[in-house]
Order: structure tokens, then sequence, then C-alpha cells
């Protein structure tokens, strides 16, 4: 049980197949694989009954092992595509758990492409997600760099914007940015639900959100190999901070 009397899983999902860099999750950045900055992180930050990583690989559940995260089943292939939703694979693990005696009341969703959340940013969420009633899960926003006023549809030789508002009388489209509404996006690196939105709505979120604003670099994501060279950059000059890992590096069996 967490300090605050609520059970609390950390559920990090960890595939293998990723296309746009292969085998993305456990690719070293500073001599270690990228996920195991996710097992530190939630393992530190202290709040979570238990740490497990949802992977359909062997190979990546004998490193999150490793680094102190567990892996008590692999998850079924049909569960691991390209675009197998979430709330297939979290209710599988919610379910498989449950058979076992583990139940919880919120799970944590942290994503091993996000390095530099940091244990205080996971501690500094579940404080703000305890003060809130009334709502189902967290979710970690950022400011967007480029408002969706000024983005467009286009099909063909034609195009129609995407958010068809108006400021004071003129479209979004042809207003200063000073005028429009902040607005902001979502990011990889952490969610919170109560688990009772999974088994009553179906999903992993539910209706009533609250934001979690993440700060610097906490919600950086890994998606491709230009943000991997991103993050090499940003650690190589101090701009951004890893979660610090006293273990070994993992050694791979074609070292």
């Amino acid at each position: 049980m967490t300090a605050a009397g609520r059970s609390l899983i950390a559920m990090i999902p960890a595939r293998a197949g990723s296309k746009r860099i292969a085998d993305k999750n456990i690719r070293c950045l500073c001599d270690h694989p990228l996920m195991a900055y996710t097992i530190c992180a939630a393992v530190k930050s202290g709040i979570f009954t238990d740490v497990v990583v949802s992977t359909d690989s062997e190979r990546y559940a004998d490193i999150a092992r490793h680094y102190g995260a567990s892996v008590p089943f692999l998850r079924p292939q049909e569960l691991a595509g390209e675009v197998s939703p979430d709330i297939e694979w979290v209710t599988y693990t919610l379910d498989r758990l449950s058979q076992r005696g583990r139940v919880y009341e919120c799970f944590s969703i942290l994503r091993p492409t996000s390095p530099f959340r940091l244990p205080t940013t996971i501690r500094r969420a579940w404080r703000h997600f305890q003060t809130q009633t009334g709502v189902d899960s967290l979710r970690a926003v950022e400011k967007c760099r480029q408002h969706p006023g000024k983005m467009w549809v286009v099909k063909e030789q034609r195009m129609t914007p995407l958010i068809a508002l108006a400021a004071h009388g003129t479209p979004w489209h042809s207003s200063p940015y000073q005028s429009l509404p902040e607005i902001h996006v979502q990011n990889a690196s952490l969610e919170i639900a109560f688990t009772r939105v999974v088994y009553e709505q179906g999903t992993i979120a539910g209706n009533a959100l609250m934001p979690f604003f993440t700060q610097d670099y906490e919600g950086f994501d890994i998606n491709n190999e230009y943000d991997w060279n991103m993050a090499q950059y940003l650690v190589g000059s101090a701009q951004a901070k890893l979660p610090r890992i006293r273990h070994v590096p993992y050694v791979f069996d074609d070292e």
C-alpha cells in the first residue's frame, strides 16, 4: 500500500517490434537500455506497490527484471501489435494479476520513450492526483508548440481549417498567436487512473480527466531517430537529466 493508503501499480508497456527505431525500448542510451530509466524512476519514486513491465518478448522481460521490474507473464502477440489499443493490454494485465490476488485501486502507465521523467516527476503527479475529487484520471500535458488554430486539412487543391472557430469575429487562422487561447497537448510520459475506470467505462482515462503539467523535458518523447539524437544531445549538453541508475549495465548476448 502507498503512504496515502491506496494501492497503485506502475505499468510499463514495452512491446518488441518497434518500426521507426528497431528495438527502441532496449536500445542503449548512455550505457543503459531505454526502458531502464523508466523502471528505475518508477521504483525510486517509492509510491508503487508493484512496478510491472508488459512485454511480448522474453528478452525484454529479462532486461526489465535486471533493472528491478516485475514481469509475471508475457503479453499475448494479439495484444502487442503496432495499433493495439492500450485498453486491451491494460485490461489483460489487471485481470491476470487479479487472478493471482493482486488487486490495485489505481494504475499508472509510464511509457519507456520518456527517459527524462524523474522519480520526483512521478511523486509530484501522484500528489496532484490525490488533491482532486470526482476525477477518473490524470494525464501529462504540455503547451502546444504549434497552435491547432493554424492547422489545415488539405484535399487536392483546397484546404479547410482544422478548427473552424473565430476570436472576436476573426478566424483563428487569421488571428495573431497572442490572441488565441492557450492549448495543451498530451505527452506520453505519465498517466494515472482509478482501476474502476477500466471496468466501468472500458477506457484507460474515463470522462473526468485532470491535467498534469510537465516541466522542462519531463514530457520529451522518443519516436524516431531525430528524437533519439536530440535525447543524446540534451544529455550530453546537460540540458536534461536522466534518472540515476545504480544497476550495472545489462550485458547483451551479442556483446
